[in-house]
């Protein structure tokens, strides 16, 4: 049974119905079989990438952007159930094939050109729910660091925050460009867990689920950090412990009901209104006044 670290009131779980458009069913992207484990790719910059569209489509499609798409390996079925839960509730699932780069700046402008289609050619929203699980959290985090307005939750399944706890700086500093010495020296300006204030200040919060068993990306080092100080900033952040798991791909991680509610309840956006809307609706309220007060004249 999962530990509930920290928990915020519960949010009544959005349902959208959408209507599918001719524009939409000119870019479908997938064949009907496709699903989280095996997902038809397609090429955005030179990068394999999928989308995952619910029955329906419609302009504006809320969807959840998964990280690390390794093409033959993640997603894999171990996502299924999520999954199919995301597209059943009119949520979209996608993801593009980086490579190993440890949130590097050349992946981060994959992400960046991949964000462009999607929201552009694909109908997706202009805000996504960033789904990090593994080294995933090294990759979402360093791009939401950058666009911050752009991501409107984000949830991860034993994410990686710390590139010194995984892959380690010597690994991770080839794909950087760096030498391990540039790299330290760098470090706050490539590091998820030094890279959390706008987060904080765009006010995206935050669910994370990870075993204190685990050994591959250790709970004290990553998740815990980003909690201590995600939450010392202000931002809003749950945490949910595992007791003795580790870095497994298992249903206490991949079936998680308050990982399938943070995501219901966090990737919905309710858009601001323009400024027109706010003008017309100060008229009106004016407007309203004014007769108001002609009707207690007579």
């Amino acid at each position: 049974m999962s530990f509930i670290k920290t928990c915020f009131p519960a949010v009544d779980k959005k349902t959208l119905r959408w209507t599918i458009s001719p524009a939409l069913l000119a870019i479908l992207l997938f064949s009907a079989e496709a699903n989280a484990f095996n997902p038809a790719y397609f090429t955005v910059g030179g990068h394999q990438a999928f989308i995952l569209s619910p029955t329906g489509g419609g302009d504006s499609i809320p969807w959840v952007w998964y990280a690390p798409t390794i093409v033959g390996h993640n997603p894999n079925s171990s996502n299924d159930w999520l999954f199919q839960q995301l597209l059943d509730n009119g949520i979209a699932v996608a993801g593009i094939d980086i490579g190993e780069s440890y949130g590097n700046p050349a992946g981060r402008t994959a992400y960046s050109e991949f964000y462009t289609y999607a929201t552009t050619e694909a109908n997706l929203a202009p805000q996504a729910m960033l789904l990090a699980q593994s080294r995933g959290g090294l990759m979402l985090y360093n791009w939401a660091a950058e666009n911050a307005d752009k991501v409107s939750a984000i949830a991860g399944i034993y994410p990686v925050g710390d590139l010194r706890s995984y892959p380690g700086l010597a690994t991770a500093a080839p794909a950087y460009g760096m030498t391990v010495e540039q790299l330290e020296q760098n470090l706050s300006d490539h590091n998820p867990i030094d890279r959390l204030l706008p987060l904080a200040q765009a006010d995206v919060p935050i669910f994370h689920i990870h075993g204190d068993n685990d050994t591959s990306v250790p709970l004290d080092e990553n998740s815990q950090v980003v909690y201590d100080r995600y939450t010392a900033m202000g931002g809003d952040m749950q945490l949910v412990v595992v007791p003795g798991k580790g870095h497994e791909e298992i249903p206490e991680y991949f079936q998680s009901l308050d990982l399938l509610n943070f995501a219901l309840s966090n990737v919905y956006q309710t858009p601001e209104p323009s400024t027109f809307v706010l003008l017309a609706m100060g008229a009106a309220l004016g407007l309203l006044g004014l007769l108001a007060r002609a009707l207690r004249k007579r």
